[in-house]
């Protein structure tokens, strides 16, 4: 028998019976009743907005009750400093704000405008970082400022703005209680802003469902016969929602035809015969081809069999058989093309965590030990740029299946499981060893990559000036996931590179430890507070005649928790996380206060050198910041040099080679510091704008020779043809000095001169110098300046 007459046997019963069933349903039903609930269940639903709502406002006057009671907000109000409580306090304020959101992206507005309705202070938590209190709310404040109220709220739910509730209140900023009338004129005005989110969800669920929208509007409802509801949101705020009879009839269009199937259902006989029609004719048949496909794709068989003979059973049967064959086959074309590096045709990324999670379930499960080499090409990129990617492309296949040999001749060779080579990405390689420990697996393998590379590499018949480093880790011993087990070998891999390239190097605890103390800085650094724990210290400058001219602030970090951290620690820290700007404006502001007791000092013409992060200056902000201290310290421009490192200036662009000319413009000098330390050319030092040169200590080091007194003495006279003065660093030797004097340098700090002092101690170190040069007038190697030693107690004083 057919399909069709199967289908005509089975829907003709059906059919009429239900015809009965629906047409009986539509007499029975009660609209009366119906249309009551549909009023009761509209009241329900709008009562629980507004309760909704009048959370919400509760919510935004709790916001601002708790910033009331917190230290925020005072020492805001409290700081006199407009400028230092927008840098400062403001962003306390911003934080004590943001802790106050359950959303981190929620909605969340606070501004403090005083009598005169100027906004002190404005924050609003979004997406746009230069927002500004609107009209809307200036309004508001205006009504409140008119009237007699001294707090308030507010929906402002006008067209084309962000709906919210406003909760104002007048605040006494001495108090931070509710203000007296007579001192209303001295208060603050607090303004928080919220947006009811849950509020609008359920509005525009309602106005959804029910086609029409919601008025907001300062009286109830009027009785109508219509189906609607009214409920109060505030005093003077309700909201009405009125159906249109569309609606409704739709409601009773929809509920007869949910009776009539309920009837249905409800004729035991009809779903008796439907059942066994459909059993005998259908779903047995159907069920017998399920269960086959079932037990294939649990790999319990591998073919279907055939079910249901020449009907249309057996044809569907068949055409499952076809599209499951042909599924199979593309199936293990695909699972080939994503489980393998195109390039190479070894196993690629996916694959190899895959494998490898693998893996180390099976490690840990079974106590033994895997270990996971991780491969990075060295001066891959110099070959593939000089050469072209073609032999780059060329180097990594061979390098793979060269690799791949080797270390399956290791493994093979001792009867161990294959190893699992993949390509992570670029010129990354990955390779899992099962291997014991002692074994001496690890090290025949590394050895045997690490030889591939003796003399270069060598690739038809030419050889190429590529190394490899590898990093390895064990698991479980160094990681218990692949996830861990990648980074940790990663990280010995870099350790491999620092060390000189073309190397093994184990992970181990030091190098855990030095990851756990690079966060432990980065988490400190992101809480201290400067004034608590920084502190700056200054290393003199002095000419030829041993007259100081200038002193070099730097910077010293002790923490509570960490001890001292030097500089050489924390500062690449804090440029790569995005906190040196709070360290370099720590650093300009403290070091300009000092700058004219060091003026005291050694005279008026002493030049302070501050040492500026040089990714403060892809900022225009640090340029205003100096421009403000300078004026907040009153001290002019031509006292301050500001110092840059030489691998700074090596890639210096445009917009920054602005940045530079913008402050020398202002009357600031500029500094190349550590000259000498980067790849510094001819045409770079050419290139170069800046006053002042520095010789690293490292370049002074490996010049301290009779035999390079001429290349040190070529260097200064072109940067003096450049019209930049040296100064030589590091002096830490007469020998030193003397040559950097015989070569013709100009100014010199170091140890034989100074070490970094603090301000109190410098002042004692000036007042010895004078004393020496009293007891010593003679001695005009380096002569101190002329200050008695009267004046010198005096300056320490």
């Amino acid at each position: 028998m057919t399909l069709g007459k199967r289908a005509l046997i089975l829907i003709f019963p059906v059919v009429l019976a239900g015809y009965l069933l629906a047409a009986f349903s539509v007499h029975v039903a009660q609209s009366r009743s119906i249309r009551a609930l549909e009023h009761a269940k509209l009241s329900q639903r709008l009562e629980h907005a507004a309760a909704v709502f009048q959370n919400e406002v509760r919510r935004s006057r709790g916001a601002l009750n708790a910033l009331l009671s917190g230290n925020a907000l005072r020492q805001y109000v409290a700081e006199t400093d407009r400028k230092y409580r927008a840098t400062a306090f403001g962003v306390r304020l911003q934080e004590s704000l943001k802790s106050l959101l359950d959303d981190p992206a929620g909605y969340l507005s606070f501004a403090v405008l005083n009598t005169r309705l100027e906004t002190e202070y404005y924050f609003e938590n979004s997406w746009d970082p230069f927002a500004e209190i609107d009209q809307a709310q200036l309004d508001l404040a205006r009504q409140l400022a008119n009237g007699s109220k001294l707090g308030d709220w507010t929906y402002v739910d006008a067209t084309g703005e962000r709906p919210r509730i406003v909760y104002s209140l007048f605040v006494d900023p001495i108090t931070f209680g509710r203000p007296s009338p007579s001192n209303r004129k001295n208060a603050l005005l607090m303004q928080v802003a919220v947006q009811p989110d849950r509020f609008l969800k359920l509005q525009a669920a309602l106005e959804k469902e029910y086609g029409a929208d919601i008025v907001l509007q300062p009286w109830p409802l009027a009785v109508t016969d219509d189906l609607s509801a009214s409920v109060p949101l505030g005093p003077s705020l309700h909201a009405t929602l009125t159906v249109s009879d569309t609606h409704f009839n739709a409601q009773m269009l929809r509920q007869k035809v949910l009776l009539a199937l309920g009837a249905l259902a409800m004729s035991l006989f009809s779903i008796w015969l439907i059942v066994v029609l459909i059993r005998r004719f259908i779903t047995g048949p159907i069920a017998t081809l399920d269960a086959n496909v079932m037990a294939v794709m649990a790999a319990e068989r591998e073919e279907i069999a055939k079910v249901g003979g020449a009907g249309e059973i057996g044809r569907l049967t068949g055409n499952i058989r076809e599209l499951h064959r042909q599924s199979v086959q593309s199936l293990q074309l695909v699972q080939r093309s994503s489980w393998t590096d195109a390039l190479t045709g070894i196993n690629n990324r996916a694959r190899f965590n895959i494998l490898a999670a693998q893996a180390v379930r099976e490690t840990v499960a079974s106590g033994d030990k895997c270990s996971l080499l991780f491969i990075d090409i060295d001066n891959f990129k110099f070959v593939n740029d000089k050469h072209g990617h073609d032999v780059g492309d060329e180097l990594l296949k061979t390098l793979a299946a060269r690799i791949a040999h080797d270390v399956g001749a290791i493994t093979g060779g001792r009867g161990q499981e294959p190893a699992i080579l993949a390509r992570l990405s670029g010129d990354e390689f990955a390779v899992l060893l099962r291997s014991q420990p002692g074994d001496g697996v690890v090290r025949e393998t590394c050895a045997a990559i690490l030889a591939l590379f003796s003399d270069g590499f060598e690739l038809s018949g030419k050889r190429y000036p590529v190394t490899a480093s590898i990093g390895v880790a064990v698991c479980p011993d160094d990681a218990s996931s692949v996830a861990e087990l990648i980074s940790n070998s990663d990280a010995a891999m870099y350790q491999a590179k620092s060390a000189g390239k073309n190397r093994s190097a184990r992970f181990s605890r030091a190098l855990k430890d030095k990851r756990t103390r690079q966060r432990q800085i980065q988490d400190e650094l992101r809480s201290l507070d400067p004034d608590q724990q920084f502190h700056l210290v200054y290393m003199p400058i002095v000419d030829a005649g041993g007259k100081v001219n200038g002193c070099e602030a730097l910077l010293r970090w002790y923490s509570p928790v960490l001890g001292n951290v030097t500089p050489d620690e924390f500062v690449p820290i804090a440029e790569s996380s995005g906190l040196f700007t709070k360290i370099d404006w720590w650093v300009v502001d403290k070091a300009m206060s000092d700058c004219r007791q060091l003026k005291a000092l050694f005279g008026p013409d002493t030049v302070l050198a501050i040492n500026i992060s040089s990714a403060e200056l892809h900022s225009k902000a640090i340029s205003e910041h100096l421009s403000d201290c300078l004026a907040r310290h009153n001290l002019e421009a031509q006292s301050i040099d500001i110092e840059l490192t030489e691998t700074f200036a090596v890639q210096i662009s445009d917009q920054l080679r602005l940045r530079m000319d913008e402050l020398r413009s202002k009357g600031f000098r500029l500094s190349i510091d550590d000259f000498g330390a980067g790849y510094t050319s001819v045409q770079q030092i050419i290139g170069y704008a800046a006053d002042t040169i520095k010789l690293d200590r490292e370049l002074v080091s490996n010049l301290n020779a009779s035999e390079s007194l001429a290349v040190l003495r070529a260097v200064i006279a072109l940067c003096h043809a450049k019209g930049m003065a040296v100064v030589g660093e590091g002096v830490d030797t007469p020998e030193k000095l003397a040559m950097l004097k015989a070569a013709g340098c100009d100014r010199f700090q170091g140890y034989l001169i100074s070490k970094p002092l603090p301000l109190a101690e410098l002042a004692i170190w000036a007042l010895s110098r004078v004393a020496h040069a009293v007891e010593k007038p003679a001695d005009s190697s380096f002569r101190p300046e002329s200050k008695t030693p009267e004046d010198a107690r005096k300056i320490a004083g």
